[in-house]
């Protein structure tokens, strides 16, 4: 059975192309939120494998889309090393801070299978209900990212506990990275072995890395993980998408081997066009503004990308993830528009 998506990540070119959109599963829907309140917290949900898997499928029979993400979050991994990790209404992620080096100390090396397991079964749920021509899409956090978290218990401030501890204990830090690397590597490999057939991972935090920084902490341990995922499952087609890389993408793409890159709204159509486009697909990336905004605005802005990337390998998405606010007709007028690309050239 022919899958858009998955065709265009191993080298084909779509007329029409492949359409999903990050944060696809989630408060915008009324059926999200429906499920949402059954299952008590949002880690509750994530870790309970029926209700998982039903708001994973939810977006497909909406909008049809050429993708299904597992609905889940990055900082699994952390939890399942023994970190504690909770979801404050309306603040986002809480962790026990690491704080420093010796804080490692609290984590285990293994991810714990109680944990990661009820994930994979999830993906097995996915799987026996997902369309034939939709493709299953796995995802962890970039381990700078993870990293961040873990060190500052929180998001926002533009990452500062986690850049000063990497200044600070440029080794201390390295072992926390190589600690998260190799739980990665295991935790997308239990993914696939469940059912998935593509992975994402998102370096969400990327943008704030100076050039030297963004090497070292982004691009060498992404580029580790795929190396990994490829050991063991050459024929899985991974996607890194470094929010806020700019032309840095070109360092991704040479530095990682990924066979695509997710494209945020501000990234350069020209840069894209010429230095990534030729070498990789690229997915994106529709201002989430722009789609809360509807109407001509809208319309232009996916026309815009249509017009940009439409020529090469283009996996048609957000340039981050769908706003809880969004109404739904408005990514029905997405959708259409998207898929009506051969009669808007």
């Amino acid at each position: 059975m022919h899958k858009p998506l998955l065709a265009v990540l191993k080298g084909d070119h779509a007329v029409s192309p492949p359409i999903w959109m990050m944060r696809q599963a989630g408060r915008y829907l009324p059926e999200y939120r429906e499920v949402r309140e059954k299952a008590g917290s949002f880690l509750d949900l994530c870790f309970n494998p029926e209700l998982a898997a039903e708001v994973t499928l939810q977006p497909l029979r909406r909008f049809g889309f050429d993708g299904a993400i597992l609905f889940s979050d990055i900082l699994v991994v952390p939890h399942a090393l023994g970190q504690t990790v909770t979801f404050e209404a309306g603040e986002g992620p809480r962790l026990d801070p690491l704080g420093d080096a010796a804080g490692l100390s609290r984590l285990t090396e293994a991810l714990d299978p109680s944990v990661v397991g009820k994930v994979y079964e999830a993906v097995a749920r996915i799987k026996e209900q997902l369309p034939a021509t939709t493709t299953l899409i796995g995802f962890c956090g970039a381990p700078w990212t993870v990293a961040t978290y873990m060190v500052a218990g929180r998001g926002g401030d533009e990452q500062v506990a986690a850049r000063l501890f990497a200044y600070r204990d440029p080794e201390g830090f390295s072992r926390l990275i190589d600690l998260i690397v190799e739980a990665s590597i295991s935790y997308l490999l239990g993914q696939i072995r469940a059912g998935v057939e593509v992975v994402q991972i998102f370096d969400t935090w990327a943008g704030v890395l100076p050039n030297a920084q963004f090497a070292k902490w982004s691009v060498e341990p992404i580029g580790r993980i795929v190396t990994g995922v490829r050991a063991v499952a050459p024929h899985i087609p991974v996607i890194v998408f470094p929010k806020g890389a700019g032309h840095r993408l070109a360092a991704i793409v040479s530095g990682t081997g990924a066979d695509a890159v997710g494209l945020d709204w501000t990234a350069d159509a020209g840069f894209i066009t010429h230095e990534v486009l030729p070498h990789v697909a690229v997915q994106g990336n529709v201002d989430p503004i722009a789609l809360l905004a509807g109407g001509d605005a809208l319309d232009q802005a996916v026309d815009t990308v249509l017009r940009s990337y439409g020529g090469g390998r283009l996996i048609f998405n957000l340039g981050h993830g769908i706003l809880p606010p969004t109404p739904i007709a408005h990514v029905e007028q997405m959708v259409r528009r998207v898929r009506s690309w051969r009669t808007v050239q």
